[in-house]
């Protein structure tokens, strides 16, 4: 088959599921940027008429344009990205059809004093800001899940494992809290975002504004104001920090929702089955194991992590690379990135919500891995507070850790082990300084749960900042 004939333009996420849901791929997809632009071009129109500096009507002559050529499917997306290899970017192909479509006497004021980058930059921070509500809105109610999950497992036994190991106890309310932490940071940082407008002209001086006869910086001011953007500084066609802002507020998003999946991920493995993801009818599936349940929000949540951070880098070499007053080639490698990351983000965002929200959790596993360790999982806590009154300090207490050890080498279960550990314990702490309940304070050093340090106060203390920051909103 001729490859040409089968060619669909479209790309619905195919290859990149985490992002193939309407209201992700929609808000960013082509269509999305060609009704940005559309709408900016009919809120400079009306910009331009309030400030004298287009005829009566012309507002209205160029919305109606927009509206009717939407509507009749003038402003095709496929056309205009075909078209808009001719001068290098969409804009320039469809202010021509948008200047064609009104009449008079709007036709005067398509465009008027603008230049293709004034309207490409406007029109994805528009786009922008509208995926970002969206984010934030799979962001805050995630992060509400979230805490729920910290405060109901507060003190909820887990063994803390460090470079894949097991290290010391710790709680999963504390695991949800450091979760909590990334995910309202994310959600702070996409929410102090700004989303100004670009407003330059055609090298960045808006000379074209000034001839004929306006205020460039209240001009710019209105359009923003009518388009619902916020208003600029300066023109930023040269300086890319909006972009750049908004790239790593997004990247921040997806690896804390990245944190949470590969936990869950791996925490999900059936020989450690301490968690499980929301069952779902037709989720997590295999095309050859009837058997299998995939972590496939967590796998999905991951892969968009693990792509973002190629965007923000490309979006940072752009920056790097722009020359001049506008750069050629470095402003539109940004395009693709940066819709990429809306995307990748807008899904993270929505599958980290259902994660989370219908996350199950199993104490009893947490408690039974919690266990594999034994009573060598308190040793630093034995060490710390019997060396001082152990025959040979320290070094006494070594033996009787290295015994169990030793008995953990020969096959030992974590009750053998402890029977072993008290039994070098009583034999080396001085019968002087044990007392008569040293039974007793054994059963609390050998009991993990009862040495989870400050796990419940850090978890109080992110609960308490995020329900004080949760407050600003």
């Amino acid at each position: 088959m001729d490859p040409a004939a089968s060619f669909d333009p479209a790309d619905r996420g195919l290859l990149s599921p985490v992002w193939a849901n309407p209201a992700v791929s929609g808000a960013t997809g082509d269509d999305a940027v060609v009704a940005a632009m559309l709408e900016l071009e009919a809120t400079w129109a009306e910009t331009l008429e309030a400030a004298g500096l287009a005829e009566a009507g012309s507002a209205d002559a160029v919305r109606a344009a927009v509206t009717q050529g939407t509507t009749a499917g003038t402003y095709d997306g496929g056309h205009v990205a075909e078209a808009s290899q001719g001068g290098g970017n969409p804009v320039i192909p469809l202010v021509k059809v948008l200047r064609g479509s009104t009449g008079e006497p709007g036709k005067a004021a398509v465009h008027k004093g603008l230049t293709s980058q004034d309207v490409l930059d406007s029109a994805l921070m528009l786009v922008a800001k509208r995926a970002v509500a969206g984010i934030l809105a799979d962001l805050s109610p995630a992060a509400e899940a979230l805490a729920q999950l910290a405060d109901e497992h507060r003190t909820t036994p887990q063994v803390a494992r460090t470079l894949t190991q097991h290290s010391l106890p710790s709680s999963f309310g504390l695991k949800a809290a450091n979760w909590l932490q990334g995910v309202a940071q994310a959600e702070a940082r996409l929410a102090a975002l700004t989303f100004p407008v670009q407003c330059g002209g055609a090298a960045g001086t808006n000379a074209s504004l000034v001839a004929l006869g306006g205020e460039p910086a209240a001009l710019s001011a209105d359009w923003a104001h009518r388009t619902g953007l916020d208003p600029a500084i300066a023109p930023w066609q040269s300086f890319r920090g909006p972009i750049a802002d908004l790239a790593h507020a997004l990247a921040a998003a997806t690896a804390a929702a990245g944190h949470v999946a590969n936990d869950v991920m791996l925490l999900a493995r059936p020989e450690i089955a301490e968690l499980g993801e929301p069952l779902a009818e037709g989720r997590g599936g295999s095309s050859a194991m009837p058997q299998k349940q995939n972590p496939a929000l967590s796998v999905l949540i991951r892969s968009a992590a693990l792509q973002a951070p190629a965007q923000v880098m490309q979006i940072e070499v752009a920056a790097a690379l722009s020359e001049d007053e506008r750069t050629g080639g470095a402003w539109h490698s940004e395009w693709l990135a940066l819709r990429t990351l809306l995307r990748l983000a807008g899904g993270a965002a929505a599958a980290l919500r259902e994660l989370v929200e219908g996350l199950r959790v199993f104490p009893h596993a947490m408690r039974r891995n919690l266990d594999l360790s034994g009573p060598l999982l308190v040793s630093e806590r034995i060490m710390l507070e019997l060396a001082g009154i152990a025959e040979g300090g320290r070094s006494g207490i070594q033996k009787a850790v290295d015994a169990a050890l030793a008995a953990a080498a020969h096959g030992a279960d974590s009750a053998d082990q402890a029977r072993v550990l008290r039994k070098e314990l009583s034999a080396v702490v001085r019968p002087d300084a044990a007392g008569e309940d040293f039974d007793a304070r054994l059963d609390d050093l050998l009991e993990p749960a009862n040495y989870q340090g400050d796990a419940a106060g850090i978890v109080d203390r992110i609960l308490a900042d995020y329900e004080e920051r949760d407050k600003r909103k």
